[in-house]
């Protein structure tokens, strides 16, 4: 029996995402993404499909790079508008009862102990489906909108933030309360035991938390940690924190690189490296048969917008593509945005003189994910590589088209998954951290440097 992969949809809470242009197709629905319907419908498709959730990218910005503006990016809905879609879990969560939500929030303009009550709140209200997503946020528009900064914060300033905020969400959600701590003793009058719940008494360098968590403990207490990069700060802080690690490598031996490199620094900080669960980013688009895919994605790239596609690289980047000449090879530059950006094409391709419109080209279908186009047969072939050579746990599904490209790979892809054994037919358990390391497996492990606040509040009676 092959190894089950775990299936996440990758997706956004506005009409257009990371390909360029297909908005524009007749079966794409992302201007719907506004229509609470269409998000219960498509949280009911991926029930049926037994994926394990669905996993929702955020920005706190936009992109403006391009030409100076943020004009491209708004005609070809490059990320723009964008909603915010921790809103829409609760409804979706109502609808269904296996499928879990990823939910990407940042730390550079949020605080610890608001955060945590979000959070909280949608672990009650999903029975224990949800996880949050950490980013450090690169948009300059996001440090003007909300800090009123003209820069962002360097890189090893955002992800020491980053580390701190972990820590003081991980008190709240794991030390405040006591398991017990919720009596509901109506004889008595007693709601909660106060000796039961704690202050966290936290002082560091970025945030001061004197007092006690707002909410009751949830299933899960701690939701799922998620995070995704790729430099060396990113990789430690996965280490030491995560329990997903979100990828985007783009061949395989590159992805296993990836794999291997959180779960082997984890080992230095006494974690158990098969506590770190481990998701690829690809499109996938499928159809019934090799040459209708093949088809389809022709049409696709049909509808490939040169500026949507450059509005989106140059906010990655902090580059304005706009000054390069789109067919002449483009130099090394120094990058503002997301630094592995830039040589991502050199490793895709280290013999080609790469031009902006061959980049275009590239990520105008699914960004900068790799893409798989077929039939069932192809696509379970070549989604069952990536786990057998690289080691992954399983995949974030990204589209072209908006909610039809994900029905089509349940419709054609999923059955062909379940015949080989390698996706799942039934849920080990009710939360995420069940579907994701197995049945019973709700809470934080031992290892994880959060169970030492648990640890701390029983104690502390």
């Amino acid at each position: 029996m092959a190894k089950q992969m775990r299936v996440f949809a990758f997706d956004f809470n506005g009409p257009a995402h990371l390909s360029a242009g297909t908005w524009r197709h007749p079966k794409d629905r992302g201007h719907e993404y506004t229509n609470l319907k269409y998000w219960t419908e498509y949280a009911k498709l991926l029930e049926s499909a037994n994926f394990d959730g669905i996993f929702f990218a955020d920005n706190d910005g936009y992109h403006e790079n391009y030409k100076g503006s943020v004009a491209d990016s708004l005609k070809d809905a490059a990320q723009i508008p964008t909603n915010d879609p921790a809103y829409l879990i609760p409804a979706m969560a109502a609808v269904t009862e296996n499928l879990s939500f990823g939910v990407t929030s940042s730390t550079a303009y949020d605080v610890p102990y608001k955060l945590a009550r979000k959070f909280s709140t949608l672990d009650h209200l999903t029975d224990g489906r949800i996880g949050w997503n950490v980013v450090t946020s690169y948009s300059t528009a996001a440090a003007r909108n909300l800090a009123n900064q003209e820069q962002v914060a360097a890189h090893a300033d955002r992800y020491n933030r980053a580390e701190e905020f972990i820590d003081v969400a991980t008190r709240l959600w794991e030390g405040s309360w006591e398991d017990d701590a919720v009596v509901v003793d109506k004889e008595n009058g007693v709601y909660v035991d106060p000796s039961k719940v704690h202050d966290i008494n936290y002082e560091g360098t970025h945030f001061s938390v004197p007092g006690i968590h707002q909410c009751e403990p949830s299933p899960q207490r701690t939701p799922v940690i998620f995070q995704a990069g790729g430099s060396p700060r990113g990789v430690e802080l996965a280490a030491k924190t995560a329990e997903a690690v979100f990828m985007n490598a783009i061949d395989k031996p590159t992805l296993k690189k990836q794999v291997d490199a959180p779960r082997e620094k984890a080992v230095e900080f006494g974690r158990d490296p098969e506590h770190i669960a481990t998701l690829q980013m690809i499109t996938v688009i499928s159809a019934a048969t090799d040459e209708e895919a093949q088809a389809k994605y022709r049409e696709y790239l049909n509808l490939v917008s040169y500026d949507g596609a450059m509005a989106r690289y140059s906010g990655w980047t902090g580059l304005d593509m706009a000054s390069f000449d789109p067919d002449k090879p483009l130099k090394d530059v120094e990058a503002k945005g997301t630094a592995t950006m830039l040589t991502f094409f050199q490793k895709v391709d280290a013999e080609k003189e790469w031009t902006p419109s061959d980049i275009a080209e590239y990520t105008g279908i699914g960004g900068t994910s790799p893409v798989i186009v077929g039939g069932p047969e192809t696509v379970a072939d070549e989604l069952s590589s990536w786990m057998e050579e690289t080691g992954i746990s399983g995949f974030n599904i990204a589209n072209a088209l908006k909610f039809q490209d994900i029905k089509d790979f349940t419709e054609f892809v999923v059955p062909e998954l379940q015949k080989r054994g390698a996706m799942r037919t039934s849920f080990s358990g009710p939360t995420l951290r069940e579907h994701l390391f197995g049945e019973g497996v709700a809470r934080l492990p031992e290892d994880h440097p959060g169970s030492a606040y648990r640890k701390q509040s029983t104690e502390a009676r």
